[in-house]
């Protein structure tokens, strides 16, 4: 839930890349106000008794973060204060909650050509002082950090561009802000935890209006919709339509086991609202995901004499929601789309972000076109009646997200696990809230893949696509090979020199302690490798590879050496 103060927050939090001024902007904004400015870099560097630079030589990045969030915490308990953030802050979600309850956040903006021409006397002084940085072209360093941390830095509740401004004016501005905007920022905890906008735009001045109960909203160049996530809230279903603006006559497409259970208390939900419902139920499994299945539809479609306007509502498993929103893709040129995820593969991936598509026999996916739904609704109590491996199959996805882009959530799978697998409904809702809401951030800034942002959540999926084409799409799992993908992603990345040892191992355990797979048998290696030959990732004829750095710290690469992806794929498939 969202909420509105009318009282201004009694801090601000500045937010921004290193050399954007947020130190100095600190000190004179709390002169102006009467109150206390502290850099939290400082702060960090008092409680360690010891440079930055050291934390990161002699303990390493993840010591240091643990350092900056226990200071941020005992910071933003504070009132009448400025905080100046460290550049990365931002990325962790505890952070970002911390800041958001009670705190007006501004972002420090500034060119990364700027921000290098303000660092260089430091840089050629003591190379060291920002390890971060401490390469052959901090230039190109500065730019790939910076364009990682945008969407985050961009949920600020104001932004002040600080290119040619002096501190003094940079600082009048943000007590502007604070006096004037600040009486309608959002200081919800869960509102950037949640990351219920998308991150190019504001929430204060944003022209969309969020729901009530929504717990994120996908904002793209071609939509906004809003996703509700809820224990029970298939009831709602046709008044969510309605309210979205939908009306007359619905078709509802699900397969014959999602059908079976859930089918009819969906249609009395959308029936209830005044909707006339005619139903299309196919065949489970992932095989119905093809141009045939589609052909039929759209013959079931034409015989209904569907109309433009007239909306799909696809109710079931990630096959389902490709499928059935391919085909209000492609129908007369486009049908509203509804999105009832009831797997947990669905409700936190294909539901999310327009993907849709059918398989061709050479890949997975290949047939399909982006196009987003007019609203998602997640009934979280559906995942009772999952088959056991398919719910497991469920939470790969959910620890792709935590690995990608959230350390925090990362910790809650870890130390919560035995209740995540056991449904407890609070938890278990706040979780898949939390993981989708981290999709519908990367959407909303990259909706086509064009930036490079959304590639990042194909992590594991790689040789796990090449798995399933392989399998022919029978006897795997699409869960069970991204969670194989995500073990050969980290087996590639240590071999790189990329992903510390102890790191692969976490990520690996983890996968384990929620039951997937780490290994296979039984699939030939060689179909795997050419099914990766011809996935949607390629470019130039290279495989783009998704690989971890840190938590949270994914990078991709070109030059993953065709011989150590054949050796990583011949291991993971050994007997």
């Amino acid at each position: 839930m969202v909420s509105k103060t009318s009282q201004r927050p009694q801090r601000i939090i500045l937010t921004g890349f290193s050399g954007t001024g947020k130190s100095e902007v600190a000190r004179l904004v709390a002169e102006r106000l009467g109150w206390q400015a502290v850099d939290s870099d400082d702060a960090i560097v008092e409680a360690a008794g010891k440079p930055i630079s050291a934390i990161f030589r002699d303990d390493g990045e993840e010591h240091f973060r643990t350092l900056e969030h226990t200071v941020l915490r005992q910071l933003c308990s504070q009132s009448k204060m400025v905080i100046a953030a460290g550049g990365g802050a931002i990325l962790d979600a505890e952070n970002r909650r911390l800041m958001a309850h009670g705190g007006f956040i501004v972002c420090l903006e500034a060119r990364p050509e700027t921000i290098l021409e303000r660092l260089r006397p430091q840089l050629d002084s003591d190379p060291v002082a920002r390890p971060l940085l401490a390469t052959p072209d901090p230039l190109r360093r500065i730019r790939d950090l910076k364009g990682f941390r945008q969407p985050y830095y961009a949920l600020a509740d104001h932004t002040v561009h600080t290119d040619g401004l002096t501190t003094e004016q940079v600082a009048a501005e943000v007590v502007h802000a604070w006096r004037q905007l600040s009486a309608a920022a959002l200081e919800d905890e869960g509102r950037l935890a949640a990351l219920a906008a998308a991150p190019s735009a504001r929430e204060a001045d944003a022209p969309y209006c969020q729901p009530q109960g929504a717990s994120c909203v996908v904002r793209t160049s071609s939509a906004t919709y809003p996703v509700f996530v809820s224990w029970g809230a298939l009831p709602d279903l046709g008044r969510r339509m309605a309210d979205a603006g939908l009306a007359g006559r619905a078709y509802l497409i699900s397969d014959g086991m999602v059908h079976a259970r859930w089918g009819a208390a969906a249609e009395e939900a959308v029936r209830g609202a005044g909707f006339s419902v005619a139903c299309h139920v196919v065949p489970a499994g992932e095989t119905s995901k093809s141009l045939e299945t589609a052909a039929a539809i759209y013959d079931w479609l034409v015989a209904e004499r569907a109309e433009r306007g007239e909306a799909i509502v696809a109710l079931g498993g990630g096959m389902t929601c490709d499928l059935a929103g391919f085909v209000a893709a492609t129908f007369v040129r486009g049908l509203p789309l509804v999105h009832v995820p009831t797997s947990l593969l669905a409700m936190v991936d294909a539901a999310i972000g327009g993907k849709v598509a059918v398989n061709h026999k050479e890949a997975k996916n290949l047939i399909g076109a982006f196009y987003q739904p007019r609203l998602v609704l997640a009934d979280v109590s559906t995942l009772q009646s999952l088959p056991p491996r398919e719910l497991t199959a469920g939470w790969a996805e959910v620890i792709k997200h935590a690995l990608i882009m959230d350390e925090g959530l990362l910790r809650l799978l870890e130390e919560k696990a035995d209740a995540i697998l056991s449904l407890e409904p609070a938890l278990t809702t706040e979780v898949i809230s939390r993981s989708i809401a981290l999709k519908a951030a990367v959407v909303s800034e990259d909706e086509r893949e064009e930036t490079g942002r959304r590639t990042i959540l194909n992590y594991g999926h790689t040789i796990g696509h090449g798995l399933e084409t392989a399998a022919e799409y029978a006897g795997m799992l699409h869960g069970e090979a991204v969670a194989i993908g995500m073990t050969g992603a980290a087996r590639i990345a240590r071999r790189l020199g990329v992903l510390a040892p102890e790191l692969a191992e976490r990520q690996d355990a983890l996968i384990a302690r929620f039951g997937l797979p780490l290994r296979a048998s039984g699939v030939d290696p060689g179909k795997v490798l050419a099914a990766m030959a011809l996935d949607k990732k390629v470019k130039a004829g290279a495989v783009r590879w998704v690989l971890l750095e840190g938590i949270g710290r994914p990078v991709i690469r070109h030059d993953v050496p065709p011989e150590l992806a054949e050796e990583v794929v011949d291991e993971l498939l050994s007997a």
